[in-house]
């Protein structure tokens, strides 16, 4: 399973794959559970990179 840590290294990777979204965007989508992530302590936000691609393709949809 490929893995990123915190929101500031998800918005450099959705960025690399052409779906760029600012930190208040990522921050939002979080919040309302619109993305994919873990948060295994309070502080720490996981994101898996296999999840984050399947997300990013279904809203690139028409």
């Amino acid at each position: 399973m490929r893995k990123i840590y915190g929101v500031q290294n998800l918005i450099v990777y959705l960025a690399s794959v052409g779906y760029p979204l600012n930190e208040k965007q990522v921050h939002d989508l979080i919040l309302n559970k619109d993305i994919p992530h873990l948060r295994p302590f309070n502080n720490m936000i996981v994101f898996n990179l296999d999840h984050i691609d399947w997300w990013v393709s279904q809203r690139l949809k028409p």
